[in-house]
Formats: C-alpha cells, structure tokens, sequence
C-alpha cells in the first residue's frame, strides 16, 4: 500500500470512529415491524414520603374561620410562592418521618403517599375535632417534584417541576436536552430509599426505556448522563470537526517536519 492510500485509509478510520452516529442520538427507536410499546402500571408507582421532604397541606371548611389556624403561615393559597417560601412554610418531614400539624401535633408520615396522608388528616379532623357539618376538605402535595441532573446536559444542578407526575424524558428536556456527546444509551439514575439508594441504567434510544422502572422519576432522584468516548478523544463531535482536527494535526506535523529539517 503506497503513502497516499494509506494516509486515506487512516483519515476516514479516525472520521468513522470519531463522529457520533445519528443512531445513537435519536430517542426511544423502534422497527418497523415491531408492536408498539406501551407503559406497564408496575413502573409508575405513587411515591412514597422521606425524611426531608416537604408537604403543602391546605385544609378547607364551610367556614374558613374555623380551619384558620392551620393556614395561617400557609402558602398553599398563593399560587406564585416561590420554592423557599415552601421551604419555610411548608411541613418538613423531620428525621423520624413526623410532621407537626397545629393542635394536632406530631403525626408520622414516613412511607405514606400523599393521598394516604390527606385521608389520615382528614378522618382525624372529623373524628376529633369538627362535626360533619364543618366540611373540612383536605389537600395534600408535595412542594414541587425535585430532582438533581448531571453530566452531559445544557442545564446542570436541582431543578423543581410543579407536577405530580414526572418521567425522564421530560427532566431531561427540562434541563436543555442531552450534548451531542452524551452517552443516551446507559443514562444512570439513582433513587433513593428510606432503607438506602439504587441505581438504575436506562437506555433512552430504546423504545423499551417506556417500561423502565425509573422511565418515571421519583421525587430526589439524581440522574446522570456520562460523556461518550468521542469527547475524551477530543476528534469532534461531527465529521466536519473531525476532518478539521485532523487537517490540524496533519499541517503541525508537517510544519514541525519542515523545520527539522531545514
């Protein structure tokens, strides 16, 4: 092989191996030919309080007045609350699961979801302390849905959606997308538990990922999005890039042939 195809042939295998392959940058891909892929239910499970986290409860009555002490410091009646008001306001889950409720006081709250929460609030108040003739009305939510995302996303660090329901995809979007060299293919979450932390892979350019058990995030959990090998090389994310780094490369080399030389 004389110099010539052989400095082609090493051209176009660092062209190949440097560029991002568009198939690994489209989301959830399926054949032709394959069934459509729907969500199963064992993957979208309610969320479940931990220690830290933080409630908005709102408690409603015929007569407001009398369900006023419970939202005296409340932000629950103002929509445009910012998240530190919630944080000062809300009822923070201490660490042995409690929250403390005027005259009620302490009522735990570890392991319970939300609506299992508004259910024990609200057959307390009626059994205790109001006839059925109060009305009371209970609302119970969490103070935003957080999560952490890291890596090789636009938009890095803690972000809060106000929705109950909050999938993958839709944190990622939130975050600005995944970099061209971000690996879509084993992006790892971590979930924490009142017993300790998992970690999940799920691969977003298969159209499966739907059916993941962390498809659909839980509040806190931290997603991370490693590099590709293509950003460690430091070739380019694209064959233009690429081709410009070689010609770089090359005009160096001949450059510093040159004046060796000479």
């Amino acid at each position: 092989m004389n110099k010539p195809r052989l400095y082609l042939f090493v051209l176009l295998s660092i062209l190949m191996v440097s560029c991002v392959p568009t198939k690994d940058l489209i989301y959830l891909q399926n054949d032709k030919d394959a069934p459509a892929v729907s969500v199963t239910p064992s993957n979208n499970k309610p969320y479940r309080l931990q220690t830290n986290d933080i409630l908005n409860i709102n408690i409603k009555a015929i007569d407001p007045k009398l369900v006023e002490i419970f939202n005296s410091n409340g932000v629950q009646n103002n929509i445009s609350a910012t998240e530190q008001s919630s944080y000062f306001n809300g009822y923070s889950v201490d660490d042995h699961g409690n929250i403390r409720m005027p005259i009620i006081g302490e009522l735990n709250v570890l392991g319970f979801t939300v609506e299992e929460i508004r259910t024990k609030i609200e057959t307390l108040l009626s059994d205790k302390y109001f006839k059925p003739e109060a009305g009371i009305f209970v609302i119970v939510k969490l103070s935003g849905f957080r999560y952490t995302i890291n890596g090789e996303v636009t938009s890095t660090g803690t972000k809060t959606l106000y929705q109950d329901k909050v999938n993958i995809m839709e944190a990622i979007a939130n975050a600005g997308d995944i970099a061209v060299t971000g690996d879509r293919k084993d992006v790892k979450v971590i979930r924490r538990y009142p017993q300790g932390s998992e970690t999940f892979s799920i691969d977003l350019t298969n159209s499966n990922a739907v059916n993941s058990p962390c498809f659909y995030l839980q509040p806190n959990d931290y997603i991370y999005v490693k590099p590709l090998k293509q950003k460690t090389w430091g070739t380019g994310k694209t064959g233009i890039e690429s081709l410009s780094t070689v010609i770089t490369l090359l005009s160096l080399a001949t450059t510093t042939y040159l004046l060796l030389k000479n």
